[in-house]
């Protein structure tokens, strides 16, 4: 009976889902950084060469705990929410992804750091190629997390896929068919663009739920899709001057865009390593943290 107990206890503690919201180490503090019109929620923690991981649509810089959890040791590690998301302020403009770059280079002016490593994700890809391409002596590294860039590479094709309706789902009627229902919205989201919609568990889901439904959040989460025309527009002008020379890792979750991210990439950068996060998703901290992590810390050590 003992025997079986063990066994019993063993697989519960292994059946948990890998992607409850961690929180940060306490080494960790917080702060408000005022930016460009707007204030910045920022995650700050440990010492030396300095990384910045920025987030994406369906999370906040939260997504990032794993990830921050073992960088400390030996970066200074920072984690913004960007504008209109998570805890950082909500204006009502500014959402196009050169705009909200320029917030991260303020934010790395605040704490005096001149150059960064960089780990994007999702619409975060976004703003750190803009970063990239408007600072690239401020960039010496860049991990590129399972998304596209607006405007370049294969973003025809992206407008046409039938699971990006939402790229043009915004306006003041979607926001009233969202609003009091913004777990409804994300669940879409968890469960169509994953490989394994039960490894981002409930807690997972309304912790992002609580944060998306807070005065609003869900309208400026809109307007970061309402800007990718005009992203398209900057981003043809910053590849029309060249390509990023930095070293750049594109990663994509297996059964999202694997080993295409690498395609996506050498549109813009000319050092480009490509690799895949087995087992996943979109939601790639959510849904394979332990892969992500040690992918990203490896190159990030080279």
């Amino acid at each position: 009976m003992f025997r079986f107990a063990l066994g019993a206890l063993a697989a519960l503690l292994f059946a948990v889902p890998a992607s409850a919201v961690e929180p940060f180490p306490s080494v960790f503090k917080t702060q408000t950084i005022k930016t460009n019109g707007t204030e910045l929620y920022v995650r700050v923690g440990g010492q030396g060469p300095a990384v910045v991981l920025l987030h994406g649509f369906g999370d906040t810089g939260d997504m990032w705990a794993p990830i921050a959890a073992k960088l400390v040791a030996n970066h200074t590690v920072i984690v913004p929410d960007l504008r209109g998301m998570g805890l950082s302020a909500h204006p009502d403009t500014g959402y196009t992804k050169a705009n909200e770059a320029r917030d991260i280079a303020v934010v790395m002016d605040a704490l005096k750091v001149d150059k960064a490593q960089l780990v994007t994700h999702d619409i975060g890809n976004m703003v750190g190629y803009a970063l990239a391409a408007q600072y690239p002596a401020r960039i010496t590294k860049w991990v590129v997390l399972d998304a596209p860039l607006p405007g370049v590479g294969n973003w025809a094709a992206q407008l046409s896929n039938p699971k990006t309706w939402h790229f043009n789902f915004y306006g003041p009627d979607e926001e009233r068919l969202v609003a009091g229902r913004e777990r409804i919205y994300l669940d879409r989201f968890y469960n169509e663009l994953s490989a394994h919609p039960e490894k981002i568990d409930e807690a997972t889901r309304a912790h992002y739920a609580m944060m998306y439904a807070k005065p609003h959040a869900m309208h400026d989460a809109f307007e970061q899709f309402k800007a990718f025309p005009q992203d398209g527009v900057d981003n043809h002008a910053f590849r029309a001057k060249g390509k990023l020379s930095l070293p750049v890792l594109a990663l994509g979750g297996e059964k999202s865009y694997g080993a295409k991210m690498k395609v996506e990439l050498d549109d813009v950068a000319t050092n480009v390593q490509g690799g895949v996060i087995p087992e996943s998703g979109h939601w790639i901290m959510e849904e394979n943290p332990m892969a992500t992590t040690k992918l990203v810390l490896d190159y990030l050590a080279r």
